[in-house]
């Protein structure tokens, strides 16, 4: 078994087939079916259910494929890192949701370049639920992501505390003004948003079961649509006062378990952390000298 096998492996695995894994790997099926071969004599098991169309992993190919992505983690990591130098070098790439990007990715991205020239740095905006699942199967290194977060694989660190508010039309005179609106409308982003999920909480404990809703992609988008009279969001506060203080909207606060949200840090606990992403980490670790005393991780 080397590399190169493992890598088979997985594009089999992604792809579904040996004929476009063969493809993807600018190689023939025949070589991609040989080793496949190969690495199931080796470890003595069948790695995939070949009875339909498209090949899927047995139980023994799924304890495989976690083993080689965190191998081939670890090989990643091991290039970008050893060298001759003493510069702390690599490249790490963290994750966040589009809100978090908007207000903290240009100070990190300048306090990095700053602090560590030499690591390169690769953000990525998505929802909560991907990102977590993106450090799991080592697409990312860490990731921004509201608590809570209860990962046996994953350790965290406090980053910042937030108020969520409801963002609403100028016109409108209060929350129980907008619960009035019939019919009652959103503007929200899709399905495993927090925000979203926020409002829809909000709106449930006020005995509202249903709503019109229309999903954006964007936090322009949604500002954008809530200043021209359709409807409200939930939105961080630092979002609206940084950025559209000077929009036709107004913002509400919500109680305290809606209005508080806690950002962590996440990574995998069982591979050594790189000198990167250490390094990336020292700039964020802020938990003792920063957090209120009296705010808890909700």
């Amino acid at each position: 078994m080397n590399t190169n096998d493992l890598n088979l492996f997985e594009a089999v695995a992604h792809h579904g087939s040996f004929t476009k894994a063969a493809e993807a790997m600018f190689t023939v099926q025949s070589n991609v079916t040989a080793r496949i071969k190969s690495l199931e004599e080796e470890f003595g098991t069948i790695l995939f259910d070949r009875s339909s169309r498209k090949v899927r992993l047995t139980p023994a190919g799924e304890t495989l494929m976690a083993y080689s992505k965190k191998l081939n983690y670890l090989i990643d990591e091991a290039k970008r890192s050893v060298g001759k130098t003493e510069e702390i070098k690599g490249q790490v790439k963290i994750g966040s949701l589009e809100t978090f990007m908007a207000t903290k990715g240009p100070e990190l991205v300048n306090r990095l370049a700053s602090k560590f020239p030499f690591i390169d740095l690769e953000f990525r905006s998505a929802m909560r639920g991907s990102l977590i699942s993106d450090v799991m199967n080592y697409r990312l290194d860490a990731a921004f992501v509201p608590a809570p977060l209860d990962v046996p694989e994953l350790d965290q660190i406090w980053i910042k505390d937030e108020e969520v508010v409801a963002v609403v039309p100028e016109n409108c005179k209060s929350l129980e003004d907008l619960l009035k609106r019939n019919p009652l409308k959103a503007i929200v982003f899709d399905q495993g948003c927090v925000f979203r999920a926020r409002l829809e909480s909000w709106l449930v404990s006020k005995g509202v079961s249903q709503y019109h809703k229309t999903v954006m992609n964007s936090i322009e988008g949604v500002v954008n649509f809530i200043e021209s009279g359709i409807g409200f969001s939930f939105l961080p506060k630092e979002i609206i006062s940084t950025f559209y203080g000077n929009r036709k909207i107004k913002t509400f606060s919500l109680p305290r378990e809606l209005g508080l949200m806690t950002t962590v840090l996440t990574y995998r606990k069982d591979v050594p952390l790189s000198p990167a992403l250490k390094a990336f980490i020292s700039l964020c670790d802020n938990t003792e000298k920063n957090r209120p005393s009296d705010v808890q991780t909700q």
